[in-house]
């Protein structure tokens, strides 16, 4: 038995799918959270166990653990969020959640594979280069900087223009919202757990995930669904700063199946591991390939200038190692999943 926390949501439903098609038995752990969810989504999958319940319940917790051989730990809450007024929460579902869930996997003598969904906001910034002073941390970006359209960071040490590269997993983490940092704290407490226990923990770093089954409309949407959202309503997808904000965008069935691979290696790899497309776009462009599916009196995405605290510029991955460690291939490429997403399901 693999128990999914969050496995009525849009990325642990689809890792749901995967391992019932792989012949493994699931229990779904989910709480529901309304600023997600109207109800119980009709795409849940029935031959699933399924357990309503919040993960930061240590009685719920110690239920849904009973026969479980694996997890696949999905359950936070995600994105930006409203304010900071939502920081109780995401510290409440992401992190004391994760810690509710080892201290119910300790007290069952759990050593067995525990997959995290972490996320590629542990690294801040991406990783930049100076053509004098070479690898260097770009500094948050100044509100007079941003205020002005300077939108790219400098070198901290001669304010040069500084180039973007793909962000490997053992580059500096520097989390830069509320969000980022649990998620940082998800990976600590997890490795913790990993080392007393000898359990096998693997975190998965997801980048830009779109697809099926995404919330709409909400503040936790992601940017792909907020697009999609202003489009079928007729209206033009606002982009921040000057929409050349670099990304990579992975769909949802290339995450779900990293996933599985690392519950189901024949050796346990352990670990930070990327999971993206390789292939980074702007968010511009993302709009961009939403926009041509749709009518041609639909307004064209407008550039805003408007920036949010706490953004950040560019942060794109490489995927080498779990490539090399896993066998992980991206299978759907942009243009198509984009292409698809524009009219795909999401959730209400």
């Amino acid at each position: 038995m693999i128990l999914v926390t969050g496995g009525a949501g849009f990325i642990g439903s689809h890792v749901a799918d995967l391992l019932l098609e792989a012949g493994h038995r699931v229990r779904i752990l989910d709480h529901l959270h309304p600023a997600a969810h109207t109800g119980v989504p009709a795409y849940v999958n029935p031959d699933a166990d399924w357990i309503r319940g919040d993960v930061r319940d240590p009685e719920v917790v110690r239920r849904a653990l009973d026969g479980v051989e694996a997890v696949s730990h999905q359950a936070a809450m995600v994105g930006l969020g409203v304010d900071f007024a939502d920081a109780p929460d995401y510290v409440g579902h992401n992190d004391l959640g994760t810690a509710v869930l080892l201290q119910a996997l300790h007290a069952r003598g759990f050593d067995g594979r525990l997959v995290l969904a972490s996320s590629m906001v542990v690294y801040g910034e991406g990783r930049y280069r100076c053509p004098v002073h070479g690898l260097v941390p770009a500094p948050p970006r100044s509100s007079e900087a941003l205020d002005a359209g300077r939108f790219e960071p400098t070198c901290p040490d001669c304010d040069g223009e500084l180039y973007p590269e793909t962000v490997p997993e053992e580059a500096p983490l520097d989390p830069r919202n509320v969000y980022a940092a649990t998620k940082l704290q998800q990976e600590h407490l997890c490795s913790a757990y990993a080392r007393e226990t000898g359990a096998a923990v693997t975190a998965l770093r997801y980048h830009n995930v779109y697809g099926p089954r995404m919330p709409r409309d909400t503040p936790y949407a992601g940017v792909a669904s907020i697009f999609r959202s202003r489009l079928e309503a007729g209206k033009a997808p606002l982009l921040f700063e000057d929409g050349g904000q670099r990304r990579d965008f992975v769909h949802v069935h290339d995450v779900a199946r990293a996933n599985l691979l690392a519950l189901g290696a024949v050796e346990a790899v352990t670990g930070p591991l990327n999971v993206a497309s390789g292939t980074p776009r702007t968010v511009g462009d993302m709009a961009r390939a939403l926009h041509a599916a749709y009518a041609d009196d639909v307004p064209e995405p407008q550039v805003t200038g408007r920036w949010r605290g706490g953004d950040v510029r560019h942060v794109f991955a490489s995927v080498d190692r779990i490539r090399e460690r896993l066998g992980y291939e991206p299978t759907i490429g942009f243009d198509d999943g984009m292409l698809a997403f524009a009219t795909a399901e999401l959730r209400g």
